[in-house]
């Protein structure tokens, strides 16, 4: 392959998997901001709890606070989970590895990867989300809580990167549960052109288990995240540092299903999210190599 060739295959990767990010976000944020109230400990009994408390008192509008962070970094984000992909799966592939290992690890790499793009972001969305005395109109913009945030407390590990480890923990083992599953088990889901409609229906219930599996084998990293990453409950002390540290402090304090918090909506936004993700990037990529 030459190198004009395998720029515009990199460029048809990134285009793809930008395009599918963008198109996840858009449908399935309101979970998220969900899912992360519950994972803060927020004194909410539960999903449908946390749901109505949001309605009540932020409106519509209280679901996509923080929104604007994942809009801007999806693309970057989805364009290096899903190019890095295809790039450490090259690296990885080899005679003596069987296929579901080498599967894995280029999903886990490139997981960690992605998480070193995505965390100033998260930083900012957490804060955001986690904010519910104003509504959407007077809470803070995403720039002015980033400016924050970087004046306060940097850009390091104590900043803007405040998480770093435990978001390598959150995308590193979900995109190798996702990745893994899923490319070891596509060829048992039927031909496209004898069976479209069965095709498409197996490629959508494949791309769910490996979303949903992926999102409980990765939440208690994601639930440490929450805690590191948003308000501490004393503002003067930080309580959540460490990844292990805070998975150990939320078990001892809070029983192990408190490392399971808001699984329920993370799992119905990225089951189905999963799926949606691998059909517009298979799509678009499909699209971009008949057309470019």
């Amino acid at each position: 392959m030459s190198v004009t060739d395998k720029l515009k295959e990199g460029g048809r990767q990134i285009t793809a998997g930008g395009s599918a990010g963008l198109v996840e976000v858009c449908l399935m944020y309101p979970l998220d901001v969900v899912k992360t109230r519950l994972q803060l400990g927020q004194q909410d009994k539960g999903m449908m709890d946390c749901v109505v408390k949001t309605l009540k008192n932020e409106g519509i509008g209280g679901f996509y606070k923080g929104i604007l962070p994942p809009i801007l970094a999806e693309t970057p984000k989805r364009a290096t989970k899903f190019f890095t992909f295809e790039q450490y799966k090259v690296a990885f592939t080899h005679s003596d590895i069987p296929v579901p290992v080498t599967m894995s690890l280029a999903g886990l790499f490139s997981g960690l990867t992605e998480a070193i793009v995505i965390c100033p972001s998260e930083v900012v969305k957490v804060r955001l989300q986690a904010d519910r005395k104003s509504s959407v109109k007077e809470q803070k913009s995403t720039a002015a809580m980033a400016r924050e945030i970087y004046k306060t407390e940097g850009l390091g590990t104590s900043g803007l990167y405040r998480g770093l480890g435990a978001t390598f923990g959150r995308h590193g083992a979900w995109n190798m549960v996702y990745f893994g599953l899923y490319h070891s088990c596509k060829d048992v889901i039927p031909d496209a052109k004898q069976n479209p409609s069965a095709n498409l229906l197996g490629r959508i219930g494949l791309g769910f288990t490996a979303g949903s599996l992926a999102s409980i084998f990765n939440i208690p990293f994601d639930v440490a995240k929450s805690r590191i990453q948003g308000p501490q409950p004393d503002p003067l002390t930080r309580k959540y540092s460490g990844t292990m540290q805070t998975i150990s402090l939320v078990y001892k304090e809070e029983g192990f299903g408190a490392l399971y918090k808001g699984l329920l909506p993370k799992v119905m936004r990225l089951g189905p999210g999963g799926a949606v993700m691998l059909i517009v990037y298979d799509e678009v990529y499909a699209w971009l190599k008949k057309n470019t």
